[in-house]
């Protein structure tokens, strides 16, 4: 499954990355902690998250995230989605909470980071 069809299946919107949005995450994480992002992501992951400051964008360089997704209809401001689209991470905001985002990501075959 591809970004595209990510932005889809949340409804969402493409803050930056359009261009970005043939990537295919390998599995996805939904936290509002930065700190149990870095400790249990892996490569190549979504990031689903209602923080919207710019250490959210630090964290999935750091963390070699493929996109981070908004939730709850949160946006960040113009110096976070300048900072995101100069490090190439696309970032989508969708209307739907976490929990109905993580669930609709996992029946269409999106696993967790939690498995192989």
């Amino acid at each position: 499954m591809n970004l595209r069809e990510i932005r889809d299946i949340l409804e969402a919107t493409v803050l930056t990355g359009e261009d970005l949005l043939d990537r295919e995450p390998s599995s996805a994480c939904g936290s509002d902690l930065l700190s149990d992002v870095l400790a249990f992501t892996k490569e190549n992951s979504l990031l689903l998250t209602g923080l919207t400051n710019s250490q959210v964008i630090r964290t999935a360089e750091m963390s070699d995230l493929i996109a981070i997704v908004f939730v709850r209809g949160k946006k960040p401001d113009a110096s976070t989605v300048e900072l995101a689209s100069l490090k190439k991470i696309p970032l989508l905001a969708t209307p739907l909470p976490m929990y109905e985002s993580c669930g609709r990501l996992y029946l269409k075959g999106l696993r967790g980071c939690s498995e192989s």
